[in-house]
């Protein structure tokens, strides 16, 4: 069912549009954009009708953000006939009128949201984050108008109890089933005065995720950290120091020096720099946001959020929001999620404080005279790296040049093992300067997709790293797949290469794994399309795709040095391949930390939910309880900041632990079958990639591997077992 969209803070952003593009405005890397000229429509407001250009890109040239409120506006009237016209009909519900119907409406709304969540969170300003706080009540209204309509419903169920009689293939029968499950699951069972509460709950739930998400972007760009001299940055490299004085220079404090905070509790400057103050103040400041008071404070819009998301899920009919959540994923319950996050920390637990005793013994040996904290535990794990593998880490970085990662790493695996072949282009609009734009080909020379890259962190952009769909790929719609991957890499000064670290290498690969889930979709139905599919198996083909940043093949390719061009030593390269296992333990811990702090909040009743000055104590008290309250290895997120949560992965941060145990258990089934090969890539596109949510999770994982996955090639990996 193709309307439940509201969620645009998922790693796939889900949209609908048809296709108008005829051979002759295929793409060819000679061929130039034509303006094609608009329809007549009013306000000349380019979301009234589909984009003209190759594979409905968007009009980034045409798009002002006066235009958002008009096209939701229309857009929402639109599909609301368009349901109203299912549910009137005097024919009774069949598959085609009614669920294919479905599949059908609400493009023009699609259309303009796949746009706006995306520049929601890749290029916002002050007028969408109003625009966002003031339609998500709106939004969730309309949502609920079509989720919650009985008559709709009524056919719906009518169907569903009919499924085993309509002679409807293996895509079309799940999706009746979802289309029911969906519906149910949105409380279109309920009774009358019960889908009030549950109108009145969503509209606030809405408001309060917009605020909270809104609030971390602000209080990250507020509580940049502002340095005062160059002397204070000893031990970070010349590009990064560079970088700060730009920042510097844009925020009106020219002579000084700003490192923006990323989203992370940890911080990348902490590895490097050698003042111990500087490095508190960068750790504790970060360590702080979302719960230090003043307006971007975010413990009650959290408390809130809970205890209105607890109401919601009882309502419904569970315990809590979690096991709600959960229902929908692949994991059999909160009790299997509980004990693997358990049995996984206890070990990390064991790891983490072995390494941390590694690390005080430097601080002995040099005569520091102190206890090892949060805040140094970075800067002194690449010392330890340095002593052990004799190289410091930083090395590496001029052999990931940004260009030479992509095109000959990222892009060269992807043609190793898919066939696909990219070329940029420089003629699409964009909605800022720093973006690229690339044709994406098969191995049949035909266009399959085509790519955005946004790299480089900036003040109007959420943290971290994701992927996101402005068209998803449909065969009913005969749409093809315009895929976005956003980093959040500094951006060094002009003239400067981009010199990546080997952790945003490995984010690059992480991200185009989804890029290529969304790409390679076959499916007929939008809701099925790409990387619609249970939240704690989407992460499993990106986290496979990080596999290929250390394969020898992919990695003598792309690790040139951005000056000689001489490839990365063999002894470096050894050195990093036997890098994997270090600082697991942290690694491990201070992501389990966040997982398991996630559970504890969703596990709760609404009565249980602690409020604005409970919520840091609870946090605490859930860690302590799990036995890993490390006051030197803190959450990956802290709750006042964890914006995944206020996103796709409520009570399903999970999730990647999860896909994990997938992801290592494919790792090994491409070594014993050799590795980057066509046959396969093939095999693996085939079975899983271009399925999408058309089948279940898990049997598509079964045709990919031919058994269920096992969990010991992960804890081998992690060195847990």
């Amino acid at each position: 069912m193709n309307v439940r969209i509201i969620n645009y803070l998922f790693v796939a952003m889900l949209c609908c549009a048809c296709s108008d593009i005829t051979e002759e405005t295929a793409l060819t890397s000679e061929s130039k954009i034509e303006e094609l000229p608009m329809k007549d429509i009013s306000e000349e407001n380019p979301f009234l009708s589909e984009s003209r250009l190759p594979l409905n890109y968007p009009r980034f040239d045409l798009i002002q953000d006066e235009h958002y409120l008009p096209a939701f506006e229309r857009g929402m009237k639109e599909q609301l006939e368009e349901i109203a016209a299912i549910t009137s009909q005097a024919a009774p519900p069949t598959f085609e009128n009614t669920i294919v119907a479905m599949e059908l409406s609400g493009r023009l709304y699609n259309r303009v949201a796949s746009v706006f969540f995306a520049q929601a969170s890749a290029h916002t300003n002050d007028e969408i984050q109003k625009l966002q706080q003031d339609l998500s009540v709106q939004l969730a209204s309309h949502e609920d108008s079509i989720m919650l309509d009985r008559a709709l419903y009524e056919r719906i169920l009518r169907l569903y109890r009919e499924r085993h009689m309509l002679s409807l293939n293996d895509e079309s029968k799940r999706l009746l089933e979802q289309t029911y499950i969906n519906f149910v699951r949105a409380g279109a069972a309920l009774n009358v005065e019960q889908q009030e509460q549950m109108k009145m709950l969503n509209a606030e739930i809405a408001v309060l995720e917009t605020n909270f998400s809104q609030n971390v972007l602000n209080e990250a760009n507020e509580l940049a950290i502002v340095v005062a001299s160059r002397e204070e940055l000893i031990g970070l490299n010349e590009s990064r120091i560079n970088a700060a004085a730009s920042e510097a220079v844009e925020r009106q404090s020219e002579g000084e020096f700003v490192i923006p905070l990323l989203n992370t509790s940890g911080q990348p400057s902490l590895a490097g720099i050698q003042n111990r103050a500087l490095r508190e103040r960068i750790h504790k400041t970060s360590l702080s946001r979302g719960h230090r008071g003043g307006q971007f404070d975010n413990r009650e819009t959290l408390s809130k959020v809970l205890r209105k998301r607890a109401e919601r899920a009882q309502l419904l009919g569970y315990k809590n929001h979690a096991e709600y959540i959960v229902e929908d994923q692949t994991a059999p319950g909160v009790d299997s999620i509980n004990e693997r996050l358990s049995l996984l920390a206890a070990s990390a637990a064991v790891n983490t404080i072995k390494e941390a005793a590694e690390l005080q013994a430097i601080i002995d040996e040099d005569g520091e005279g102190f206890d090892l904290a949060s805040w140094d535990w970075d800067f002194y794990t690449e010392k330890l790296r340095s002593r052990r593998f004799e190289f410091d880490a930083s090395e590496l970085k001029s052999y990931f040049e940004l260009d030479n990662v992509l095109k000959n790493g990222v892009f060269f695996a992807a043609e190793k093992l898919f066939g696909l072949t990219f070329r940029e282009r420089f003629d699409f609009p964009l909605y800022q300067e720093d973006v690229r734009v690339f044709e994406v080909y098969d191995s049949t020379g035909e266009i399959l997709a085509l790519f955005i890259a946004d790299f480089y962190a900036r003040s109007t952009k959420r943290g971290g790293a994701w992927m996101n769909s402005y068209i998803s790929q449909s065969n009913l719609l005969n749409t093809q797949p315009v895929i976005a991957n956003h980093l959040n890499i500094t951006k060094p000064v002009d003239g400067q290469p981009t010199l990546l670290t080997f952790g945003e290498v490995t984010t690059m690969f992480h991200e185009f794994g989804h890029a290529l889930h969304g790409m390679f979709s076959d499916v007929e139905y939008p809701s099925f399309s790409g990387t619609r599919v249970p939240r704690d198996f989407v992460e499993y083909p990106s986290q496979v795709n990080e596999m290929w940043s250390t394969w020898p093949e992919v990695l003598k390719n792309y690790a040139l040095h951005y000056q000689t061009g001489e490839p990365l030593p063999p002894e470096l390269i050894d050195k990093v391949l036997s890098m994997q296992q270090f600082n697991q333990g942290f690694s491990t811990l201070e992501y389990l930390a966040a997982s398991i702090v996630d559970q504890g909040f969703h596990q709760l009743d609404p009565a249980e939910v602690p409020g604005p000055d409970e919520i840091m104590d609870f946090e605490s008290d859930t860690l302590e309880e799990a036995g890993i309250l490390m006051p030197n290895v803190p959450p990956r997120y802290r709750v006042t900041y964890f914006n995944h949560i206020m996103g796709g992965y409520s009570a399903g941060y999970y999730s990647y632990i999860w896909s994990e145990v997938l992801d290592a258990d494919t790792v090994e089934w491409f070594r014993e079958n050799g590795g980057l090969s066509r046959a396969n890539g093939d095999h693996f596109r085939t079975t899983l990639l271009s399925r999408g949510g058309s089948a279940d999770a898990m049997s598509l994982y079964s045709q990919f591997r031919g058994r269920g996955a096992e969990i010991g090639p992960l804890l081998d990996r992690r060195g847990l077992n």
